[in-house]
């Protein structure tokens, strides 16, 4: 068999160029080593184009999904691949692998995960030279990974991170005859320009190849209606609002789960422990009780609140504000307002969280204790589920995209302190899911009113926590069930 096949290749490569050979020779042209070097390339060059663009059964039902960026914390991708492999879709899912998927992202025999890493560039001379090679080096890696890879239906990527991936992807899909679908989440420029400014060279590069190449992806999805009207009238590129909606594993935690999570933690945070009593039949956290003989879990009548809010520690969060408000709450308390001690979890990875580390360790209060964890995928919602309050400080570099976090706080019923920026109003309605804020002071007011009497059922804290309830909108496999598959199997 061996033979056969070589002999085909043989064939394949020889008789195109055989056959260019003798129309220049019935031509009367001459016939060079040149002509015969460009006559081979060409062939070799469409025939590995055409290997490359083989199709079979199966492609049709294969889609990449792509993030230049750590898989673990890109969590509207991860629900893409899920989606994606409930209809059937076989899933290659490209990204660095940083911190752990999602448990079910990891089961689902439909979804291969192909890491990447970061690449650093040249680590000598001047910053532009590091950039430059840092480019180069990650569309070589992109380009390598993508094109090994059978050959797929469509590229669905998230932008930003897209550069260089925009341009890896769209080459990659002309090549093999793929279908390159872009997720907008925000602009890349945009969030280059919080660190280096509007006009910084580098700045105004990513702002003219994002509108370069963004419009030639066959299609588009957004995260809000006032990106996907930005999008048309200054980029020219027709796109689809995917809202974020919650999965389904946001939801309110029971009462078992709630102490089992609170216990786990109490292990690394003493935040979480209680002080006191040595019954061996109980189990104590600041927030929770177990009777270990009937297994029944209660909650604390004199329990701290719970506040969270979770970042990526980046420049468009400025966590100072939620610091300082946390200082104005204090002074309530020790002025003799009737509010619960305040226990303020802040959660997730990036490149500022030691400097607010820092700036929490140098702060002296007596009823407000705040830790900075790393929740796993799984015990995030958990946590979420039982929190008293949550608070955004995310403020969108364009102007127009919402934070997936306070969707997730819906999700488990959380009322939502946010932070005002143009398009929150496609969210946060003020004073019907969650209050909105413009500095610490008016924070700090918010979680007086709302820890109000707490944890009585009877405070605005609960009111908010009912009216989420019975205002539940669609979940996330609704809403891409309806807007995003039927792009990817249209003809």
């Amino acid at each position: 068999m061996a033979p056969r096949c070589t002999g085909s290749a043989f064939l394949a490569v020889f008789a195109p160029i055989a056959a260019l050979l003798v129309v220049f020779y019935a031509a009367g042209s001459p016939v060079t080593w040149r002509t015969v070097s460009l006559a081979v390339v060409t062939v070799l060059a469409s025939l590995w184009l055409r290997r490359l663009r083989r199709r079979d059964a199966g492609t049709d039902r294969r889609v990449c999904v792509l993030v230049l960026g750590d898989i673990g914390r890109s969590p509207r991708m991860q629900y893409h691949a899920l989606s994606l492999s409930k209809h059937g879709f076989s899933v290659t899912f490209v990204g660095f692998l940083d911190t752990k998927p999602h448990q079910d992202v990891l089961r689902e025999e439909k979804i291969m995960i192909v890491p990447i890493t970061e690449v650093r560039g040249v680590r000598v001379g001047p910053k532009i030279l590091t950039y430059v090679t840092k480019v180069i080096l990650q569309c070589l890696q992109l380009l390598h990974v993508l094109l090994k890879t059978e050959t797929q239906s469509h590229i669905l990527m998230q932008n930003p991170p897209g550069l260089p991936s925009i341009a890896v992807a769209w080459l990659v899909c002309v090549l093999r005859g793929s279908r390159f679908v872009i997720d907008w989440h925000n602009y890349g420029y945009t969030v280059m320009a919080l660190s280096h400014g509007p006009r910084h060279p580098v700045v105004q590069l990513a702002k003219w190849y994002e509108h370069f190449f963004g419009p030639l992806a066959t299609h588009n999805l957004c995260v809000t209606n006032a990106m996907k009207d930005d999008l048309q009238k200054n980029w020219g590129i027709r796109a689809t609002t995917l809202y974020d909606r919650p999965a389904s594993i946001f939801r309110e935690t029971p009462l078992k789960l709630q102490h089992q999570l609170f216990m786990r933690l109490a292990n690394t945070h003493p935040q979480f422990q209680s002080k006191g009593s040595e019954d061996v039949n109980v189990e104590r956290t600041v927030f929770s009780v177990c009777d270990l003989t009937d297994d029944t879990v209660t909650l604390r009548a004199e329990r701290p609140a719970l506040l969270l809010s979770s970042t990526s520690w980046t420049e468009d969060e400025d966590f100072s504000i939620l610091l300082r408000a946390l200082e104005e709450y204090e002074g309530f308390v020790k002025g003799g307002a009737s509010l619960p001690s305040l226990v303020c979890v802040i959660t997730g990875k990036g490149p500022q969280k030691e400097h607010y580390r820092k700036l929490i360790d140098s702060l002296h209060l007596d009823h407000v204790t705040i830790c900075t964890p790393w929740l796993e995928a799984e015990d995030y919602p958990v946590l979420l589920g039982k929190t008293d309050i949550g608070v955004c400080l995310h403020k969108s570099s364009s102007g127009l995209d919402l934070p997936m976090k306070v969707v997730d706080m819906f999700g488990c019923c959380l009322p939502v302190c946010a932070i005002h920026f143009n398009c929150l109003s496609e969210l946060v309605k003020h004073e019907e899911n969650g209050l909105i804020f413009r500095d610490s002071q008016e924070l700090a007011e918010q979680l007086k009113s709302l820890l109000s009497g707490f944890p009585s059922s009877e405070g605005r804290l609960a009111v908010f926590r009912r009216n989420l309830r019975t205002s539940r909108g669609q979940r996330w496999d609704d809403n891409w069930n309806q807007n995003v598959l039927p792009l990817l199997t249209a003809p």
